[in-house]
């Protein structure tokens, strides 16, 4: 008897209520536990990057409203670069002047996904990249809502004049900056969460 038990071998005995659990769950719970603070890191950079280039992009629009709008362009590098206040009721470097309620309802849907996503970001470059396209589209949304003709209607003041090129913004910029960031990223593999994927 005693020989067959131990060839068949005895049951695992089931562990009883209020046991420790096994130590590789225990792991994955201090695992799980690093990664909330590391998260949390993540978030706080996407929206300082996000408040330095939405409070860059109001006090330069200040700036030029204030000193710039109604006289003639400075040079900055001869006829190449000049600063040129405009109003643009298009969307981001003149495009669409016919379309500025859609623009600004697509800024507001880009801001609220952008908030949302936040809750899943792990990677620091995704938090840049993020925090840059929340910046500057809360710079265009701010002169949609409260700049002339009227609320949703406004007009964005552009005043970065390369020669060639359309007139724009330094939130129209970090727009740009971002979506070059994502697309870099997204070459590269690297997801929001901060995992690494291979096609």
């Amino acid at each position: 008897m005693a020989e067959a038990e131990r060839i068949i071998g005895t049951p695992e005995t089931p562990e009883a209520p209020g046991s420790e659990p096994d130590q590789s769950s225990g792991s994955d719970g201090r695992a799980g536990a690093d990664a909330r603070p590391q998260g949390r890191r993540r978030i706080a950079v996407l929206f300082a990057v996000a408040a330095f280039a939405y409070l860059v992009d109001l006090v330069s629009k200040m700036v030029v409203v204030a000193k710039l709008e109604h006289h003639a362009p400075i040079e900055i590098v001869g006829d190449w670069l000049k600063l040129d206040a405009i109003r643009n009721a298009g969307a981001a470097f003149g495009f669409g002047e016919a379309f500025t309620v859609i623009f600004t309802m697509i800024a507001a849907v880009v801001i609220v996904v952008i908030a949302r996503l936040a809750r899943k970001l792990y990677s620091l470059p995704w938090a840049i990249a993020l925090g840059l396209l929340l910046g500057g589209a809360l710079g265009n949304l701010t002169d949609r809502i409260f700049r002339s003709p009227g609320v949703f209607e406004g007009a964005v003041v552009d005043f970065i004049a390369p020669k060639h090129f359309a007139v724009f913004n330094l939130a129209d910029s970090a727009i740009v900056c971002g979506g070059i960031l994502i697309v870099l990223l997204s070459f590269r593999g690297l997801d929001p969460d901060g995992t690494v994927h291979k096609d």
